[in-house]
């Protein structure tokens, strides 16, 4: 007999260790009874100061998750925050840098109007209040990347406070059941990037590229009502569709251009939380999730054997799919916050407040402002459902590919096939083309034109569905060429020849006997037989409804 493991599973927002016996899953109430106990004087993972977890006690198995995150969007503008530097991912090192980028002396910042019109409208979509007055701060730590030796940022009065973000997640072995969930959202503000540091190891030496220096960032503070990779990946999507929606950063995760440091901690249901770890630049949904339950699991598994938790900082090792310590966590007295003597209150107005003859140019309105939010995700699935009567998870998966729903719009206009059709023809056939040749949407050799035109072939029953799918196969790899054009080439046309279908019939029915008298006999698979052999007589274009009822009726007493 194998001997039994041990896993945790998160059930909601507890986590419970489970015995697998050789491999096989016992129920969830199979729980082994080690656990620990510890001294805790916090409540919050926000709150800094070091808390150490003691010994076991005896009895006890659950153990409840706590995640927070803080997400840095780069905002899409032209120019950096406070210079009028371009914005341009992977330009040459150094490239793109203004005098006050680098910190020369005597230079001073200019706030972008772009940048702050992005976070208000930001602010807005995610449900905040937003603050008629905000202020800039400077925030001190030494690092080479940051030739001021400070970020100016939002530490005491933040754009953007007191909002929510809603996210779903499928539960269960159906897709379809879709639990809605909500986060809180401490705070979005408005500060600068830093640069990049580009460390050789082979000549021990670190080069600095400060193109990024200065980009204008919105840092989203997220509360810590999460519970696991799952549900912190899910809503980092679902703000990162919101932010494309909105035009107010492009939120590329590969480029960088949305990154997520993830605050940890567990405890005891029913007792005060525990101490957090910061997991630090996670840069894709699937590195975040992996990132947080590793993390999840680390901790209970140093609590479980009377270890301690240091409130750290940590990075996510992809490779060995864990998290490695960086150094201590800082507290806000390191970084010596301090206000920004260079920058004035940041004044914003709604349509009461406007100063009388104001300048539009000069000054912002939040009213004018919030009636140019566009359709957001939440929003346009919705309509979606009502629109085509697709499933939930259907509206889900057309827009968390980017430029999937435009596709699937664009094919809908041309086509006179049933919105189901196509969804099921975008989401399982052109979706997995694209995936097993690793293409995004605007990649494909296929165009919407193309598949419409398809569809509608299929639609009037012009080939059958087998012949349709090799005729897509067919337009994947042969540009140029329409569905008409290939279906005329490869005669794949259902055949239209009521006595020639007839025929093709009676010669099977005659070759093969003994399937005709499974038939006769009650046997159901039978007659199923016969169409196929009937479809491989007639290479595949025979429609196969058609073909049934001409063996039912010839069979028939």
């Amino acid at each position: 007999m194998a001997a039994p493991m041990l896993r945790w599973w998160c059930l909601g927002r507890r986590w419970v260790l489970a015995c697998i016996d050789g491999g096989s899953r016992h129920g969830r109430g199979a729980a082994i009874g080690f656990t620990s106990s510890r001294k805790r004087g916090q409540t919050s993972v926000a709150q800094q100061p070091l808390i150490t977890s003691q010994k076991s006690r005896k009895g006890e198995h659950e153990w409840a998750a706590v995640v927070g995150l803080e997400i840095h969007a780069q905002i899409s503008s032209n120019s950096k925050l406070f210079s009028g530097s371009r914005v341009h991912f992977a330009a040459p090192p150094n490239s793109l840098v203004s005098f006050f980028d680098a910190s020369l002396p005597g230079t001073l910042p200019v706030l972008n109007r772009r940048c702050v019109e992005a976070a208000v409208m930001t602010g807005l979509a995610l449900n905040c209040r937003i603050n008629k007055k905000s202020l800039f701060d400077r925030k001190h730590y030494f690092y080479a990347d940051l030739p001021a030796g400070y970020q100016i940022t939002q530490q005491r009065l933040p754009i953007a406070v007191n909002g929510s973000l809603a996210y779903s997640v499928c539960v269960g072995k159906k897709p379809s059941r879709v639990i809605t969930k909500t986060v809180r959202i401490k705070q979005i503000q408005l500060e600068q990037d830093s640069g990049k540091s580009l460390h050789d190891e082979l000549r021990s030496q670190t080069l600095i590229d400060l193109n990024r220096a200065g980009v204008g960032l919105l840092e989203v503070v997220l509360e810590p009502d999460m519970s696991c990779g799952e549900e912190a990946a899910t809503a980092v999507r679902e703000l990162q569709l919101i932010l494309q929606a909105l035009g107010t950063s492009r939120a590329n995760m590969a480029e960088g251009q949305l990154r997520v440091d993830a605050n940890v901690s567990v405890h005891h249901p029913g007792e005060p939380l525990g101490v957090r770890t910061e997991v630090k630049n996670l840069n894709s949904a699937k590195f975040l999730a992996k990132a947080i339950d590793s993390e999840i699991e680390r901790q209970i598994h140093e609590l479980e054997n009377g270890r301690e938790i240091l409130n750290e900082t940590r990075s996510f090792d992809y490779k060995l799919g864990c998290t490695m310590p960086m150094r201590d966590k800082e507290g806000k007295q390191d970084y010596r916050f301090m206000p920004e003597p260079n920058l004035p209150p940041l004044l914003l107005y709604d349509t009461e407040s406007l100063p009388p003859g104001a300048d539009p140019q000069q000054v912002i309105n939040i009213d004018w402002i919030r009636e140019r939010l566009p359709e957001l995700p939440s929003e346009t699935r919705e309509r979606l459902i009502q629109q085509y009567g697709i499933l939930p998870e259907h509206s889900f998966a057309l827009l968390n590919e980017v430029g999937l729903l435009e596709f699937f719009q664009n094919v809908i206009k041309e086509t006179r096939a049933e919105p189901k059709k196509v969804t099921s023809w975008v989401l399982n056939i052109f979706l997995g083309f694209l995936k097993q040749q690793n293409l995004a949407v605007n990649e494909s050799p296929v165009t919407p034109s193309a598949l419409a035109e398809l569809l509608n072939l299929l639609d009037r029953k012009a080939i059958s569905s087998t012949a349709a799918k090799q005729v897509f196969e067919e337009l994947w790899r042969s540009e140029g060429k329409t569905p008409s054009q290939i279906v005329s080439e490869k005669q794949l046309e259902l055949m239209q020849d009521q006595e020639a279908l007839e025929r093709a019939c009676h010669t099977v029915m005659e070759g093969h006997p003994q399937v005709v008298m499974d038939v006769k006999r009650g046997n159901p698979r039978a007659i199923n037989k016969l169409i196929g052999l009937v479809r491989k007589a007639t290479l595949s274009r025979a429609d196969p409804t058609a073909i049934k009822e001409i063996l039912e009726r010839k069979l028939s007493p």
